[in-house]
């Protein structure tokens, strides 16, 4: 049986952010999100988020989780922070002990903390500039002693690289015991987790060091510039996923994912794609240079053509989306859907084979299949209060230029004549116009400029 705690009480000031520091971003999601997925995977018994700076906010970006949230009311360290969640867990469990702001340690490396024998567990890893960083110490044999943060470690200590990641694992009640009789004699008058190392060695206890394989998945984030580091290291591992689905990335470094992506094989994704929330890609989807796709389900061999903007789009057949469209959320397309040059759709189901080519809005809309819909057209769907629908029926015909006042229905196979202003049901089958007589007037003037 085992449990997690995850420390997440600190404020993060030099993120200089309302925000606590474990909810800043990371690929599109908070660090603390992508920390609670992890440790999710291996199925603990329990997971206990310590929480303090804004503890509200915390919460609300676990929503549904299922963690359970322990206040520490008074930031007085690590080791006061973990001791907080430690009376509800079963002193027989092993706990792993984690910092919030870690997103992208893999569940692999947890699993190795979780399997070793030895009585407390510490995972380590060797840092190219181990400044900041509490430094591993060993004895002549090789087995760790204690942890030395870097405040108040000597010059010799500091020389040291293998240092400490922040994650822990041992028994609970262990744990307990020796965070009893943890003082805070330090730098920063602190109650230091760190320091169940020298107690349990005193103890007579096994203290192992794990090194990570992969030190860039213990990267913490205490400011922008860190944050940004974490980002790139995220990113280049999101790239990977997407070569192991079967993506073609034509320039790898300019695509950013901020999303969970499913792609089917042979997706071609083009320059300066962002891919946000949830995006689904079918076999032989295409992205073009510089689309937005957020919580997207296209269907194979739909293709978004350059600087497309699509959020909450679906797509039930292969579709040609663009260029410069904005498809908002609630657009339903089928097979054979056509939606041009700076279209925009919202809340709208497009049937097989309609088409709005060039410069329309048609929002709150059920277009038939075969429709056409010319340049110029929008569906007038507000009235100031409320949302009315629009109805175009199958091989419906509308010019150039109208305007659709819904709640308004256009038959099966009618057609509308361009520049009309639709108010009325139209009938199936049958023209439909709507616009001034034109008159030329004998005589007019244009006016002149007069002399002051």
């Amino acid at each position: 049986m085992h449990e997690v705690i995850i420390l997440a009480a600190g404020e993060g000031k030099r993120m200089n952010s309302s925000r606590p520091k474990v909810l800043q971003p990371v690929g599109g999601r908070p660090m603390l999100r992508h920390l609670v997925e992890t440790v999710a995977a291996f199925e603990p018994k329990g997971i206990h988020v310590v929480v303090g700076f804004g503890a509200g906010q915390v919460e609300a970006a676990l929503a549904g989780s299922g963690c359970r949230f322990v206040e520490q009311a008074e930031r007085l360290g690590t080791g006061h922070a973990a001791a907080q969640a430690l009376p509800a867990i079963s002193p027989d469990a092993r706990v792993l002990i984690l910092p919030g702001d870690m997103p992208l340690i893999r569940a692999e490396t947890l699993q190795a903390l979780l399997q070793s024998p030895a009585d407390l567990v510490v995972l380590s890893f060797i840092a190219g500039d181990p400044t900041g960083y509490g430094r591993i110490l060993r004895d002549e044999q090789g087995q760790v002693y204690a942890i030395r943060e870097h405040r108040d470690a000597t010059e010799a200590e500091r020389a040291v690289r293998e240092v400490n990641s922040g994650v822990m694992c041992a028994r609970a009640g262990d744990f307990a015991a020796w965070l009893d009789r943890v003082g805070a004699d330090n730098a920063q008058g602190e109650y230091y987790l760190t320091d169940c190392i020298a107690l349990a060695v005193a103890d007579g206890r096994s203290v192992a060091a794990v090194k990570a394989l992969q030190p860039d998945e213990l990267l913490g984030a205490n400011d922008r510039s860190q944050l940004a580091a974490l980002e790139t290291v995220y990113q280049v591992r999101a790239r990977q996923a997407l070569f192991a689905q079967g993506v073609t990335l034509l320039d790898p470094a300019t695509v950013q994912v901020r999303a969970l992506v499913q792609a089917g094989r042979d997706v071609i994704i083009d320059a300066g794609v962002v891919l946000e929330g949830d995006v689904k890609l079918g076999d032989d989807v295409r992205l073009g240079v510089g689309a937005v796709l957020r919580d997207c389900d296209l269907a194979a061999g739909t293709e978004v053509k350059p600087y497309s903007v699509l959020e909450g789009v679906r797509t039930t057949g292969a579709c040609q989306l663009g260029p410069f469209a904005r498809l908002r959320p609630g657009t339903v397309l089928a097979a054979g859907v056509k939606i041009g040059n700076f279209v925009e759709t919202k809340n709208a189901h497009f049937d097989r084979g309609a088409k709005a080519s060039h410069l329309s809005y048609i929002g709150d809309a059920e277009v038939g299949s075969q429709a056409n819909i010319g340049a110029g057209t929008i569906t007038c769907n507000y009235d100031g209060v409320n949302k009315h629908r629009t109805v175009i029926g199958p091989e419906a015909f509308i010019g150039s230029n109208t305007a659709l006042v819904a709640p308004v229905t256009v038959g099966e196979g009618g057609t509308i004549g361009a520049g009309s202003v639709i108010s009325q049901d139209a009938p199936a089958g049958q023209l439909t116009v709507s616009r001034a007589r034109q008159r030329s007037i004998a005589g007019w003037k244009r006016p002149t400029r007069q002399e002051k």
